[in-house]
């Protein structure tokens, strides 16, 4: 398991087709073309006229083919109830494994074929990880940063990750690069799940930051910096941090945002993870979220509106407004309310967010030697993003991860 498609357990080349292709490369679809699969990879996209492979074709009729989406903020660890702490607290390993295995499997059901992990408890995600990578089981790919570097105290502290001052937070970075991390994740503020210290609080300065910066660099690391505040955002952009994880500008009592900060944002070409993904109808458990969230909305259009590199992500976890495979609400809904035509929120939520996670090279887009992942929606997401919630099939490096739909399978020889 884990290669290609899958038939009666052999893996053997496909063509997928529909009526529809976006590849991710340009903001439109093609009609009539054909994506051919084998190994996990791309090998072919071409005009179904003009395949030649005497390969069988699965014709999914009257759908559009996509990149599969990229999550690049959510929590395997936490269970998206009103009290993920209370639920992580009474988990043992093992059971929290179990678990974290069927978030992703829903993420992935939903289309989500890359997650980005950024804060568990044990390095649990490295295991998930590992155990998906192996081809033990179908997954999503899992980036994984283990537990997030915070003060003593500080935000989410209970997941083990506890650091102070330059010399504890470069500590903290190499024991995760020895560990096998992906992405290292420091908590510049403080967060609204921890009560020890406020998300307009900072936690860690210029020199804390450029430590795991300069180290994570190093050793080929992207650094994703949590800042719920103002000034932690201020410092995360002076020191060009790769991603500034929920960018909501809180102070003590609102959101403010220094305009000059904004501008600088927008020019610098840092990653901006706007957390924005909500299930519809149900708010946040947190009171200062849902009193602020207008305030966080116009920063994060003007942001946009200015340039700014953008992708939608979820927090997926932390509360029962995210669950999951909650991230395609991001993109029908989050990313057109700030602003983003439908083709340029399938972009951001696919190979912008591959290149802000540092795997471009392997995902993102449907072209010729990249990982075969693959969402299959019915109808066509440019002209209405709520396709994204039709799911008809999903392929996670070449492998069907979704029950098979209505779509017809014919000799390559009938186009």
């Amino acid at each position: 398991m884990g290669g290609g498609y899958q038939q009666s357990g052999l893996e053997v080349a496909v063509w997928l087709t529909g009526r529809r292709l976006f590849t991710g490369l340009t903001g439109g679809v093609v009609e009539d073309w054909a994506v051919e699969i084998a190994g996990g990879r791309i090998v072919g996209v071409c005009p179904c006229a003009e395949a030649s492979s005497p390969a069988d074709i699965v014709d999914f009729g009257d759908v559009t083919l996509l990149p599969g989406l990229i999550d690049v903020h959510q929590h395997l660890a936490f269970d998206a109830s009103a009290d993920p702490v209370g639920q992580l607290d009474l988990d043992d390993d093992a059971t929290l494994l179990l678990r974290m295995r069927l978030a992703a499997q829903r993420a992935l059901a939903a289309g989500i074929t890359t997650i980005r992990d950024l804060g568990d408890r044990g390095y649990v995600s490295l295991a998930l990880r590992d155990w998906f990578r192996a081809g033990q089981e179908n997954g999503p790919r899992i980036l994984a940063s283990g537990p997030p570097i915070t003060i003593t105290g500080g935000h989410c502290w209970f997941l083990g990750g506890e650091a102070d001052g330059v010399d504890g937070v470069r500590r903290a970075v190499r024991e995760r690069i020895a560990r096998g991390v992906d992405v290292i994740k420091v908590m510049a503020s403080g967060g609204n799940m921890t009560p020890t210290r406020g998300p307009h609080e900072s936690q860690y300065g210029t020199a804390e930051l450029a430590a795991a910066l300069e180290l994570a660099h190093a050793h080929g690391k992207k650094l994703a910096v949590h800042a719920h505040g103002a000034q932690a955002v201020a410092d995360a952009l002076q020191v060009g941090v790769d991603s500034i994880e929920h960018c909501t500008f809180f102070t003590a009592d609102g959101v403010r945002a220094d305009p000059e900060v904004l501008a600088r944002l927008a020019r610098s070409g840092t990653a901006i993870s706007m957390t924005g993904a909500n299930l519809p109808g149900v708010g946040s458990v947190y009171p200062a979220m849902r009193q602020r969230l207008e305030a966080i909305l116009a920063n994060h259009a003007t942001l946009r509106a200015s340039g700014a590199r953008v992708v939608c992500s979820s927090d997926a976890g932390v509360g029962p407004n995210k669950p999951h495979d909650v991230l395609p609400y991001g993109v029908s809904t989050f990313l057109p309310r700030i602003g983003m035509s439908n083709a340029e929120a399938l972009i951001a939520t696919t190979a912008t967010a591959a290149d802000v996670c540092g795997i471009a090279d392997i995902t993102g887009t449907l072209e010729p030697g990249k990982d075969a992942d693959i969402l299959v929606v019915a109808g066509n997401p440019l002209d209405d993003l709520a396709a994204l919630h039709q799911v008809v099939a999903v392929f996670a490096r070449g492998c069907r991860v979704r029950a098979p739909g209505a779509e017809r399978r014919l000799p390559m020889t009938t186009h």
